[in-house]
């Protein structure tokens, strides 16, 4: 479910939205989300001073109803 929040809020975001690849994996009790993007679209997904990715993670946190951990990690490339 979040995966698939994640991909489609990112794919909204970027110009080529064929390049983006989420992987999820845990580490404990955290979910981590791990997203590629192509890297001309790095700076959409980050915003300006981070804000778009810091929206996106408030958004995640405010749906994910209990009180699971998670993690959103842009991968460089």
């Amino acid at each position: 479910m979040i995966k698939d929040m994640v991909e489609y809020l990112i794919k909204e975001i970027v110009e080529k939205p064929e390049s983006v690849l989420i992987q999820e994996r845990q580490q404990g009790d955290v979910d981590i989300f791990e997203i590629t993007v192509d890297p001309n679209d790095r700076g959409k997904v980050i915003g300006r001073e981070g804000q778009t990715i810091k929206a996106l993670r408030v958004l995640i946190s405010t749906v994910v109803t209990s009180n699971k951990k998670f993690l959103i990690d842009l991968v460089q490339l």
